[in-house]
């Protein structure tokens, strides 16, 4: 009897290079715009209080605002600024007819209710996809929505890796979060997937992951998707951005066992590098969008 092949290590998905593509057409079309005598795309970005990690973050968004071409504006709030502070800026941001997006960095201070600021911005101009009008919107279908950036990305990567062959896969989503679980699986099932979310409750958990032709990872738990979970050939994003110590260094690693999974699987999404690039990348595409849609 024949030894089986061996299964060869997965093809990396590289976010940086698929996230470079969006930005290059992000950055073609604002230049067509303001080479026509349109205003510049303003994206506002505002953080509350001083998060190193939500620091970094904002400061890699508003450098890449810069490369390509759109206009952005930093508002910073101390950690001691009541909600009040804050909704009021959003309110002023809102009517600022040159503010075309407008991105609360999370999270909040706890004395801040984030739902409420979340609802605060004016839908048109909610780059992250998070107010309820544009989540109704994403399960309606409408066109006009704005998608929350992570979702998007992932869904950017499965098309560049899949192409046509995306239809009709079953995917399964780990996490059912507002941000990224519960987006995600409405977009998969948009491109004609069937679609199993499965959490924290789900029974068999494992046995479920296996069933997936395509498994998308967002519980923030540090290699939680082990080999014996993945399906010999899927295609597994992984969304987790986790900080760990190992051997006495920090290190960052998924929601997956990259080496375990990475033997298994036909494609894999590597951590740093995959998915958080194309988040960025999401945001400025949907400032273009947002910009596009209010200036009919």
């Amino acid at each position: 009897m024949t030894e089986n092949p061996k299964q060869t290590e997965a093809a990396l998905i590289d976010g940086k290079a698929i996230a470079q593509q969006v930005l290059d057409e992000v950055t073609q079309e604002v230049c067509q715009l303001t080479a026509a005598g349109q205003a510049q795309p303003c994206l506002a970005v505002v953080l509350v209080g001083e998060d190193p990690a939500s620091q970094v973050y904002v400061r890699n968004k508003l450098l890449k605002c810069q490369q390509a071409g759109i206009q952005s504006r930093e508002h910073r709030l101390a950690v001691q600024s009541t909600e009040s502070d804050l909704l009021g800026l959003l309110e002023t941001l809102n009517r600022d007819p040159q503010v075309h997006g407008i991105l609360v960095q999370l999270p909040l201070p706890k004395h801040i209710d984030e739902q409420k600021v979340i609802q605060a911005i004016a839908p048109e101009k909610d780059v992250d996809g998070f107010h309820p009008v544009n989540m109704g919107r994403l399960m309606a279908g409408a066109p006009d929505r704005l998608v929350p950036c992570t979702p998007l990305g992932c869904l950017i990567m499965l098309r560049h890796t899949l192409g046509e062959r995306l239809s009709g896969k079953h995917v399964v989503v780990v996490g059912r979060s507002n941000i990224v679980g519960k987006p995600a699986a409405l977009l998969a099932l948009e491109q004609h997937c069937t679609v199993s979310v499965v959490h924290s409750r789900t029974e068999n958990i494992e046995a479920l992951c296996r069933q997936a032709d395509i498994l998308i990872v967002a519980v923030g738990r540090p290699e939680l998707v082990r080999a014996d979970w993945v399906k010999p050939g899927a295609v597994v994003l992984d969304v987790g951005i986790n900080r760990v110590e190992r051997d006495g260094k920090p290190r960052l690693v998924g929601d997956v066992a990259f080496d375990e999974v990475a033997a298994v699987a036909s494609a894999i999404t590597p951590v740093p590098g995959g998915v958080g690039p194309m988040t960025i990348a999401c945001l400025l595409r949907n400032t273009l969008q947002a910009y596009r849609q209010q200036q009919g």
